[in-house]
This record gives C-alpha cells, sequence and structure tokens, in this order.
C-alpha cells in the first residue's frame, strides 16, 4: 500500500504485477479506482458551461454517451484528462483524477461563479460513492453473469444503469488498460459487495503498478508524467481531442499550435531486453540532449521494454534511433507509433 493522491492505494495484490498483467490482457481484472472523483454538472448552462472548460463538446454528445477530452488553463497546458457522461439534457457526470480533483473543482467554481452563476451547479459525491473498473476480454460474459440485466452488448463510451446482488450500479463502457471493460459507479456501502461479486466471478485484483504498466502498453498518458500543466494537447499528440469549432480556455493558441507547430512533442519508444527507462531519464542524438523520457516499463505482453517521452520534433519520426541514458550507460532505443499494444476488436 501506498499513498496515491491523498488515498492509499495498493501497488500490487499477492500474485504480483505480471500476472495481473497477464489477467487483464487474456481474462479479467479488477481494479479500485475510488480514488478518481465523481463530479455533477447540472442546470440550464450546464453544456455551454462544459463546452467553455472541456477541449471536447458537451453540447454534441448524445444522451446516453461518454466522451474524452481535456481541461486546459489559459496557457492550453493541461489540468487534467477527464471522461464525462451526458446523463440528461442538463445533467453530466464528469470524472476528474485523484491528485486533480481539488483543482478541476476550483477551476470549474471560478469559471461557474465569473461566466455561469445562474444557470450551473456541481455537485462533488466522490466521497459517498466507490469506482470500480473491470477490464479485460472476458468481462463482457462475466458482466452479463453478475449483473441483473444484460450490459454486454452496451456500445464504447456509452453508459446503462443495472443492478449487481441488489446493489445499483451506472455502468460506463470505457477504460484505461487497453482492452474491453466497464466502470462501476456504486453507492459507498455497497462498494464491498461489488468488488467481492466481481472477485468471485474470476476476476482477478489487480493494483496500481499493473495499471501503470497496462496504459503504458496503450499508450494512455498519465498526468504528471506525459500531460501536466507546462504541456498541451497538441504536444502530447492529443490534438484529436481538441475541437476545431467554437470558443473555449485556450482554443486560439491549440489551434495556433496545430497550425504552426510545437517545438517538442510525445513519442514512444523500444528497446530489448527488461532495461526498463524511468521517468527523467535524457534522449540524445549525437550527444546532444534532445528529449526526455515520461514513462517507461518492461512490458510482459510485448515482452519488451517500452517508454514515452518528449523529444524536439526533429526526432519524432517512427524508426528514428536515439540514445537512452541509463544510469550512466547508453543503450540505443528505436522511435515507434503508439499505441505499443493494440486489442483485438469485437466483431
Amino acid at each position: 500500500m501506498v499513498p496515491f493522491g491523498g488515498w492509499d492505494m495498493p501497488v500490487q495484490y499477492p500474485d504480483g504485477i505480471l500476472a495481473e498483467v497477464k489477467a487483464v490482457r487474456t481474462n479479467a481484472g479488477v481494479f479500485d479506482v475510488s480514488h478518481m472523483g465523481r463530479l455533477y454538472i447540472s442546470g440550464p448552462k450546464a453544456a455551454e458551461f462544459l463546452d467553455w472548460v472541456l477541449t471536447g463538446s458537451a453540447s454534441t454528445l448524445g444522451i446516453g454517451r461518454a466522451r474524452y477530452c481535456l481541461i486546459c488553463n489559459e496557457n492550453g497546458g493541461v489540468i487534467d484528462d477527464t471522461i464525462f457522461y451526458r446523463l440528461t439534457e442538463d445533467r453530466y457526470l464528469l470524472i476528474p483524477n485523484a491528485g486533480n480533483r481539488p483543482s478541476v473543482v476550483a477551476w470549474f467554481e471560478r469559471w461557474i461563479s465569473e461566466k455561469f452563476p445562474q444557470g450551473c451547479s456541481m455537485e462533488d459525491v466522490t466521497a459517498s460513492t466507490g469506482l470500480i473498473a473491470f477490464q479485460g476480454p472476458h468481462t463482457p460474459n462475466l458482466i452479463d453473469q453478475v449483473a441483473e440485466q444484460s450490459l454486454s452488448s452496451m456500445r464504447p463510451f456509452s453508459w446503462a444503469e443495472g443492478a449487481i446482488q441488489g446493489a445499483p450500479v451506472f455502468v460506463g463502457r470505457t477504460g484505461y488498460t487497453g482492452e474491453d471493460g466497464f466502470e462501476l459507479l456504486v453507492q459507498d456501502h455497497d462498494v464491498i459487495k461489488v468488488w467481492t461479486t466481481l472477485t468471485g466471478s474470476g476476476a482477478v485484483p489487480c493494483g496500481l503498478g499493473a495499471r501503470d504498466v497496462l496504459r503504458l502498453e496503450a499508450g494512455l498518458p498519465l498526468h504528471g508524467h506525459e500531460i501536466d500543466e507546462e504541456t498541451t494537447p497538441i504536444e502530447a499528440g492529443l490534438g484529436r481531442f481538441v475541437r476545431h469549432e467554437g470558443s473555449f480556455v485556450a482554443s486560439q493558441i491549440l489551434e495556433s499550435q496545430r497550425t504552426d507547430g510545437v517545438p517538442q512533442r510525445l513519442v514512444g519508444f523500444t528497446l530489448p531486453g527488461r532495461s526498463a527507462p524511468r521517468a527523467g531519464y535524457t534522449l540524445s542524438n549525437n550527444d546532444e540532449i534532445i528529449g526526455t523520457v515520461t514513462s517507461g516499463s518492461y512490458s510482459p505482453t510485448l515482452d519488451t521494454s517500452i517508454g514515452m517521452g518528449y523529444v524536439l520534433e526533429h526526432y519524432v519520426k517512427p524508426g528514428t534511433v536515439l540514445d537512452l541514458d541509463i544510469r550512466g550507460r547508453t543503450v540505443p532505443v528505436n522511435v515507434t507509433e503508439l499505441p505499443f499494444y493494440t486489442r483485438t476488436r469485437r466483431t
């Protein structure tokens, strides 16, 4: 157990990180992600407010659907990345990251007060609810076995309501592992019941260690590593989650970066063996430092070491060979397309 974003979190369970990663890639794993925030945004101006503070459009999102996007400051830096759900015409559920929740709440409160004081309200239910991620290729079959209604036919990035052992659950179908799966929002007093039902179905409990390996294999960013308030979505390769139309916080800056380019970009890279790169290691070309590692790990799924980092624009082309400094030892790495791992899609 370690402190993480103000919460005590398990790094791993007794079977270990490698077994947990394998379970999610081949069967099913379950994560307690109750540290993630849960914010309800409501009111006749809710869509207009979210259109202002998010890089993705809330007003064009259909009821019953979800969308991934970024929350940026006025310079285009990423305060947080988030998934939000449209519940009704004027009510949304937004999921911020654990350590960023206070910053997101303060940022939202500012703009509600300044621009939407009469038409929008925010309710933080993080402390009274729990969130469980149920991930892996077997989860569609398993969730239909444990839920009181069929949920396996849900579309990706949609939500539905159901029940497990009599406990009401709000079910989203998104994920942070690169696998198919579901997120279950439940009342705090039902968390243990739902958790034990899922583990009883054969899902393996998984901790932070496996979650970090899985998201890295899937090429997904982690706030504080690939994205932060000093980096923009364009630099991070997340421009597809920044809409072109409309005016929103930092929209002019981000559109200018998209048009004119940026001096550095996020890339993925691989190196053979288990000499895992770590955040802060330098990347160089001909003895010139041209980048820095943001995340790295040995990938048990691919049986090679992988990493992500920011490099100067000239070095982002896949196939480029760079030098990685591992505690004074120089190792060649190959720039590669992201993600490193892509699951087989459902047919």
